[in-house]
């Protein structure tokens, strides 16, 4: 089995991908900078460092990129997270990681500020050996620089380890690092979205029911599969 699991959190363990899009879409809104939530629901998963050039042609380097982004931090913890709720057996699972032994690094492109309450809501914040977030590396997902810096983390090699995320960008940014994915479904991609996870399950719970026959308990090794 897996040596170590890189965890995403934003629709993997909490569901909070509604609230990232409807908190981007307010705090574009206010520097009359409009979009649609289904545009920006569909970019979730992705860090601040894509989502502003393509959806309002601004670096989040720039004056008026770093102003938007605080404001939609702020209004995302004000506003919705107190409001969220982890998945069903999302602590149950990565408990269940930490008894059969692996290492489990936080590999996600929310920022350090968000990540420490999204992990309080999950109600894993206890169990995490460590983590990686976009302030710890200079492009997010689906660019692989987060997975790698958690990767480094874990001291394993990428044939030993496993990423857990709901995202196309997660599968894509984990298997450019070399890295195999298990996707979930909760976070609101089909299974043709996750094409290139190793497995691909509803949610932690459905996770945790078949953990017997998933790449947590046989290995990572083998071609992409769903269930």
């Amino acid at each position: 089995m897996p040596r170590a699991v890189l965890l995403d959190v934003d629709g993997t363990l909490v569901d909070s991908n509604d609230a990232h899009a409807e908190a981007w879409v307010a705090a574009l809104a206010e520097f009359g900078r409009p979009a649609t939530f289904e545009r920006l629901r569909a970019m979730i998963g992705k860090g601040g460092d894509k989502i502003l050039p393509e959806v309002a042609g601004l670096s989040d380097e720039s004056p008026e990129g770093k102003r938007l982004s605080e404001r939609r931090r702020k209004l995302f913890l004000e506003r919705w997270a107190p409001h969220l709720k982890p998945f069903p057996a999302a602590r149950k699972l990565v408990a269940r990681m930490r008894d059969a032994g692996m290492d489990v690094v936080i590999a996600t492109s929310a920022n350090a500020e968000e990540l420490s309450t999204l992990l309080r809501i999950a109600q894993v914040d206890d169990l995490i050996d460590g983590a990686t977030s976009s302030d710890d590396a200079e492009r997010s997902k689906p660019d692989p620089d987060i997975v790698a810096a958690a990767l480094e983390k874990t001291g394993c090699p990428a044939a030993e380890v496993v990423m857990l995320g709901d995202t196309p960008y997660d599968v894509e940014a984990s298997g450019r690092a070399g890295v195999a994915c298990i996707a979930l479904r909760c976070g609101g991609w089909d299974d043709d979205a996750l094409r290139g996870a190793r497995a691909i399950y509803d949610d932690p719970a459905d996770l945790l029911v078949h953990w017997d026959d998933s790449p947590l308990a046989s290995g990572v090794g083998g071609e992409p599969l769903g269930r």
